[in-house]
């Protein structure tokens, strides 16, 4: 793998006593940057994301994301290799050292086959959408929630083995809304950290009295599983549009008529896209279904479906 890509600049960054080569830049987000580095002691290749920290609340949120990775080690989560925290004159940086995946993302994937006007088999749906499951419920057990599942956060290794990542918009599964104030801080966060188009129709309006839970990733997981079926997400061009997604999630899904798939995932994907997300299934639930349509032997992992 070493040989493959030629070193375009040699400056060397530290992080936790090893030295890294910097080579090219993968790219950039609003706070944060991605960098494509080289191990001097392994010759491996990793990705070094950047997160801009202008205050101490950023810098707060930088290491929640640190510590949401460190939760995890599971094949279907992306492992944090190392970070540390760099002072950048009156700002910091905080750096997370992860695994390069050279394939790219989900969305990678889904979008070169729409320009062939081509789509995923269900074979390689069912697979994917496993191994996203199993992560997913990894994260449920543990008392958490993605907020943020998405194919631009799914990458994909070589084997199509799903990886979930951009952890910092995790938080605890259960959030108990008391009042007006609450209900609407809740919103706020929301508006901010979990994309629009994939975001729970429940965290567009939120009750001053209710109890948000995991299950904004079922419908995000949703989402993901039309994208995949579909080559875009159901709410993706409402978006890019202009027109409202608030009001578009308040209405039942419909589902292209297609020939491509089975009744059995089409029916999964509608268990998902309920609006009430106390009507809406577990993680646990969905993993059933999905190994009745399909079973999976010996693991996620390593067999293919």
């Amino acid at each position: 793998m070493g040989s493959t890509l030629c070193i375009c600049s040699r400056g060397v960054l530290t992080i936790e006593n090893q030295r890294y080569l910097f080579i090219q830049k993968l790219g950039e987000g609003g706070f944060s940057y991605v960098d494509l580095v080289e191990g001097v002691h392994d010759g491996r290749f990793y990705a070094l994301k950047r997160i801009l920290c202008h205050d101490r609340e950023d810098r707060k949120e930088a290491l929640h994301e640190v510590e949401m990775h460190r939760l995890f080690s599971h094949p279907n989560i992306l492992r944090l290799e190392a970070h540390c925290m760099m002072e950048k004159g009156p700002k910091w940086e905080a750096w997370l050292l992860l695994p390069f995946v050279r394939r790219g993302t989900l969305w990678n994937e889904v979008e070169a086959l729409r320009d062939k006007n081509a789509f995923l088999s269900e074979e390689k749906i069912l697979y994917i959408l496993h191994g996203i499951c199993l992560g997913l419920k990894a994260i449920h057990d543990q008392g958490y929630a993605h907020r943020d599942l998405k194919p631009t956060n799914v990458l994909l290794e070589e084997d199509d083995r799903p990886l979930l990542m951009d952890l910092g918009s995790m938080n605890h599964a259960r959030i108990e809304v008391n009042g007006s104030r609450q209900a609407m801080a809740v919103q706020d966060w929301a508006a901010q950290r979990c994309t629009i188009s994939y975001r729970a129709p429940e965290l567009f309006s939120v009750s001053s009295n209710c109890v948000i839970d995991e299950r904004t990733d079922i419908w995000s997981l949703g989402c993901v599983l039309y994208c995949m079926m579909f080559g875009e997400g159901p709410y993706d061009m409402i978006f890019q549009k202009g027109d409202s997604v608030a009001l578009a999630v308040q209405n039942s899904i419909s589902i292209p008529e297609n020939t491509r798939y089975s009744q059995g995932l089409q029916s999964l994907l509608s268990s998902m896209m309920v609006i009430d997300h106390l009507e809406r299934p577990h993680i646990s639930t969905i993993l059933t279904q999905l190994e009745a349509l399909h079973p999976i032997i010996d693991g996620q992992a390593t067999t293919r479906i």
